[in-house]
């Protein structure tokens, strides 16, 4: 069964440095590859309940987010459908004014969580005052943006 309708939502605070780079991520994506059929680009900016209905109409969902993961800065991984799930229980943590794994349990409990999902989680540097990721975060949205075109691409084929 094919992924026919994909959002991919950029989720952080664009004046906190290195919290935006979800954000600055699917900006650029978007402005790199363009229109793709079926997917929607989506700045989730700092989280709100009305991303529901977004989120609940796709079949596929990649969420590109600052991750506190214990990493050197700038590392990104990708967490897959389960494994999305269990990293967001355990990182309930959130400055956001509702968390993501609010929006999962909304999906879950609406029986409108995507079939396919993951997180595009990338170690921050810095959280300090900046309308742009620090350079030491910055070559992760050219790593994000190959990431994301191949889990497209896999989902298209499955």
């Amino acid at each position: 069964m094919s992924i026919e309708s994909v959002l991919i939502l950029g989720i952080g605070n664009t004046l906190l440095t290195d919290e935006g780079i979800g954000v600055f991520l699917v900006e650029e994506m978007r402005r790199r590859v363009g229109d793709l059929e079926g997917v929607e680009y989506l700045d989730g900016g700092t989280l709100s309940f009305t991303l529901a209905e977004p989120i609940a109409r796709a079949d596929g969902l990649i969420v590109v987010d600052a991750a506190r993961m214990g990493a050197a800065p700038g590392t990104l991984k990708v967490f897959h459908e389960e494994e999305m799930d269990r990293y967001l229980t355990g990182n309930r943590e959130s400055v956001h004014e509702v968390s993501l794994t609010d929006l999962m349990d909304i999906a879950r409990l609406s029986e409108s969580l995507p079939r396919r999902r993951c997180l595009v989680g990338i170690q921050p540097d810095s959280l300090d005052w900046g309308e742009q990721p620090s350079a030491t975060v910055q070559p992760a949205i050219e790593l994000g943006i190959n990431e994301i075109l191949s889990i497209l691409e896999s989902w298209r084929k499955t």
